[in-house]
């Protein structure tokens, strides 16, 4: 059974002192194009109503606000103002839910000046439901500094890959490798060791609204290069089934492609070790997580709450388990430590390895 709400709040107190800090990277800078994150706490709410402020942020003015609302069950349009680039650009949405339901996109589109992000949330099985989701939009050009860090990222549709970007002008493709399968190669964002390094995020999309899921199954290096499996599911039955899904990778920058600002993000893979576990301005190892019962843990990322915060959550492995995020996450003084929940096909709470970033404005 997951914890109630009260008894992880006071789980994650508990663990928070358990991470030791190391020294800080590296400074340097670069920007997305354009980006907006925001949380949708009350997926019930009518269009266009103003999301929570303390966990949305974007390149628009301080005098424009995201906005959203409920146009189906489970259907939610996200409205983030002024930034429009139509098609394109990278989009991941994670599910705040400790009962199984999860999320997905269906397509994102400018509507006059604004960028709009159409989410469907599922229960397990693939019922739609509504659902509180954190969601990420974000839009790069042009090749920039690898130090101290590297963004990448893909769209597929139709086992085909529609658009993508690298900070290094390093090629990108793609490869289905069997049915729901995919074979991501992101060349030269990696660290010139050949460790593993870095985060990756994956969200399924299905412009029908069909219930899929993507994770990560696997990752691998070669040199600089970094190649991740791709897989996803049937909802329904659990079977691989080939889906439309986004996924990108960040190295020593923010999930949104950007860096100083933010000066305060940080990231961890596990069951990966080194420089998958980074954050800015602690550096490598300084993140942690801990187990607070089956399929439920808390991740600690310290000194990185600052100003508007997101997160984004992906499962790692074969089956087709996943994770969401359990409940909005906490900060203790300038700590943040995010709930995570980990399910089976079936929506029963099951231990699984998973891949977390955190970001903020600041």
């Amino acid at each position: 059974m997951l914890p109630r709400p009260r008894q992880v709040v006071a789980l994650i107190a508990a663990v928070f002192a358990a991470v030791l800090l190391v020294p800080s990277a590296p400074a340097a800078a670069a920007t997305a194009d354009r980006f907006g994150f925001a949380y949708v706490d009350n997926p019930a709410v009518p269009t266009w109503t103003a999301l929570p402020a303390p966990y949305q942020y974007g390149t628009w003015s301080s005098a424009l606000t995201a906005t959203g609302g409920k146009v189906a069950t489970g259907r939610f349009l996200v409205r983030f103002p002024n930034v429009a680039t139509g098609p394109k650009g990278n989009v991941h949405v994670t599910a705040v839910a400790k009962d199984g339901r999860f999320c997905e996109t269906v397509r994102w589109y400018a509507s006059g000046a604004d960028q709009i992000v159409d989410v469907q949330c599922f229960k397990a099985g693939g019922t739609p439901a509504d659902t509180p989701f954190t969601v990420l939009w974000t839009v790069s050009s042009g090749a920039i500094s690898p130090v101290p860090g590297t963004y990448a990222s893909v769209q597929v549709m139709s086992n085909t890959l529609i658009q993508s970007y690298n900070s290094t002008a390093g090629a990108v493709s793609i490869t289905p490798i069997g049915v729901g399968i995919y074979s991501v190669f992101f060349g030269g964002v990696g660290e010139t060791s050949g460790l593993l390094s870095g985060n990756v995020q994956v969200t399924a999309a299905q412009p029908n609204a069909g219930p899929r899921r993507c994770k990560i199954m696997r990752e691998f290096t070669s040199g600089p290069d970094v190649i991740v499996y791709v897989a996803c599911h049937d909802p329904v039955s659990g079977a691989p089934i080939s889906s439309d899904f986004t996924a990108s990778f960040h190295r020593q920058r923010s999930v949104y492609g950007s860096f100083a600002p933010p000066k305060y993000f940080g990231y961890l893979s596990i069951p990966y070790t080194g420089p998958t576990n980074f954050n800015y301005p602690l550096g490598v190892g300084a993140n942690g997580a801990s187990s607070l019962g089956t399929g439920v843990y808390v991740v600690k990322f310290p000194s990185l709450h600052e100003k508007a915060t997101t997160t984004q959550v992906t499962a790692i492995g074969d089956g087709p388990g996943y994770c969401t995020i359990h409940s909005l996450w906490q900060q203790l003084a300038s700590d943040a430590a995010v709930p995570v929940a980990c399910f089976s096909n079936a929506g029963v709470p099951q231990a699984n390895p998973f891949s977390i970033t955190f970001s903020s404005s600041a």
